[in-house]
């Protein structure tokens, strides 16, 4: 499967994982894959980070819309907007007549305690402003860098929370709305990425599963970040070669302990992220995709670009049929 086909697939998609194994990096190498098939590309984080910003040279990223990428010959425009549960709530009572009432809520500041009066109500306005946006925007994918995986379970939650409870009404018609889109593969899913190590692979085994059977949302191949590259001969006893004559070395022993120790070190992150890998894999009928591990100390536009030649070269190996 190439990026193009892969694109066509869902008008959304939506990165999940335990903090801190790369949602927003993961986000942004799917914006930039998405512009090199020239399809135009939303890029939306609903924390309020502007975790975005600095990976696309842009100083800050607001509740309007700012261009992170121009197109350029057969690339597509990516945009970026951040979506906060306030302004949103404010632009859904101006959207139901209730424009008055948002001012008033404004000024007194009421709209936070409205907000976080009813449980869920933050998530689904939000996801409302994210449907809108698939629906009514005219770029042609949108990436969500979605909240953390155990926030991200009572996000994507809420409106089957809330249409339970608001059985008329427009919370009601909003829940059921944000759970039509939620549950049609062609409008979104949810790609789930971790890093090779125990605790991020628990997570998210455990919310791939509440995912389905809660949500009944579809999942993307799950990708499986920062991996070391392998390096043959890690296991050699330098020191044993060293006094067998094998090699020479004018290196002193502290010199021979140290590369030494930095090879089992190695040898030993390779290992387990080989294991993780096999395990997750075993775990989750789901196919993967890897990214490798970054080694600047920052990254910009030109590591993002790395890391989405990475997802190619993944997607490329993926079939319709599993996918």
């Amino acid at each position: 499967m190439d990026p193009d086909e892969y694109f066509d697939r869902t008008r959304m998609i939506l990165v999940a994982g335990k903090g801190g194994v790369g949602k927003t990096v993961l986000s942004a190498c799917l914006a930039r894959l998405a512009a090199r098939t020239g399809r135009s590309t939303l890029l939306v984080e609903i924390d309020g980070r502007s975790a975005f910003g600095p990976l696309f040279g842009v100083e800050n990223i607001g509740y309007d819309e700012v261009r992170l990428a121009a197109a350029n010959g057969g690339s597509g425009e990516i945009r970026g907007r951040t979506i906060t549960p306030d302004v949103a709530l404010v632009e859904w009572l101006d959207d139901h007549g209730l424009k008055r009432v948002s001012k008033r809520l404004v000024k007194t500041g009421a709209v936070d305690v409205i907000s976080t009066a009813t449980p869920g109500i933050k998530d689904l306005l939000v996801l409302g402003k994210i449907k809108q946006l698939v629906h009514e925007s005219d770029v042609d994918v949108v990436i969500v860098d979605a909240p953390a995986a155990g926030h991200a379970m009572s996000f994507l939650r809420a409106p089957a929370m809330l249409a339970k409870m608001a059985k008329t009404g427009p919370i009601h018609a909003q829940a059921t709305a944000v759970l039509e889109m939620l549950g049609d593969a062609s409008q979104c899913e949810v790609m789930l990425v971790t890093l090779p190590e125990e605790t991020p692979v628990n997570e998210l085994i455990d919310t791939a599963f509440q995912l389905e059977d809660d949500v009944g949302i579809q999942l993307a191949p799950v990708v499986v970040n920062g991996l070391y590259p392998i390096i043959e001969g890690l296991d050699v006893d330098l020191t044993k070669l060293a006094e067998q004559g094998t090699i020479k070395t004018n290196l002193g022993k502290q010199k021979m302990d140290e590369l030494t120790a930095a090879g089992d070190f190695r040898q030993k992150r390779t290992d387990l992220q080989s294991s993780q890998a096999a395990r997750l894999a075993q775990m989750l009928p789901l196919e993967q995709l890897t990214l490798p591990y970054i080694f600047d100390a920052d990254i910009g536009l030109a590591q993002i670009d790395q890391l989405a030649d990475a997802l190619a070269a993944g997607i490329a190996q993926l079939t319709l049929e599993a996918t």
